[in-house]
C-alpha cells in the first residue's frame, strides 16, 4: 500500500522502549495512551497490528511518556508496533476507556488518537517478532476491532473511506 524500506531508518532505534518509569498519568490515575489510525494516502485502508496480550488486532498505541509530546508518542508507537513512519494529520481527540474492568487492579487508560498517513513501511521494526501487521478496509477493521470500543471510536472519528 505504501513504499517499503529495508532495514531501519538511521534516525530510529531498533530498541523498543520498555518499562513505565516515564509513563504519564492523569489526575484520576489513568495511564495516558497515545495512538494512531494509520491510513493510506487515499484513505482506503488502515493498518492494524496483532495484539500481544490477547488474540486479535489493534491500532498502534502505547504509553505517552514524560520526555515526548503526545503526537511524538503516537508516532513512536506506530514505529515500534507496526514498523511504519507516519505523518500525523490531525488530532482525533480524547477517548475514555470503555471496557469494563474485570478486576479492581486493572489499570485504566485514557486515549488520545491521531489520524496519520503512512509514509514508509519498514521490513524490520522493534516488535516484528511479536506482531504481524495487515491492511484492512473500514468494515474489515471495524470487525477486527470488535470488543475494543475505544479503538472502534478512534476509527470512526477518522476520515477513512467507508466503502
Amino acid at each position: 500500500m505504501s513504499s517499503t524500506a529495508s532495514g531501519s531508518s538511521s534516525s530510529r532505534s531498533m530498541q523498543s522502549r520498555t518499562g513505565r518509569n516515564k509513563q504519564r498519568y492523569d489526575s484520576k490515575g489513568e495511564r495516558l495512551v497515545a495512538g494512531v489510525v494509520p491510513l493510506t494516502a487515499d484513505l482506503n485502508y488502515v493498518l492494524l497490528t496483532q495484539s500481544t496480550r490477547r488474540k486479535g488486532w489493534v491500532l498502534p498505541k502505547g504509553g505517552w511518556e514524560t520526555d515526548e509530546t503526545c503526537p511524538e508518542a503516537a508516532a513512536r508507537e506506530a514505529w515500534e508496533e507496526a514498523g511504519i513512519a507516519v505523518q500525523i494529520d490531525y488530532d482525533l481527540g480524547h477517548i475514555e476507556e470503555k471496557r469494563k474492568s474485570k478486576s479492581s487492579s486493572k489499570e485504566r487508560a485514557s486515549y488520545n488518537f491521531y489520524q496519520a498517513t503512512v509514509t514508509t513501511e519498514y521490513d524490520e521494526w522493534p516488535e516484528k517478532e511479536k506482531r504481524n501487521r495487515q491492511w484492512f478496509t473500514f468494515s474489515g477493521a471495524w470487525e477486527a476491532l470488535d470488543g475494543r470500543p475505544e479503538l472502534q471510536e478512534a476509527l470512526s472519528r477518522s476520515t477513512m473511506n467507508r466503502t
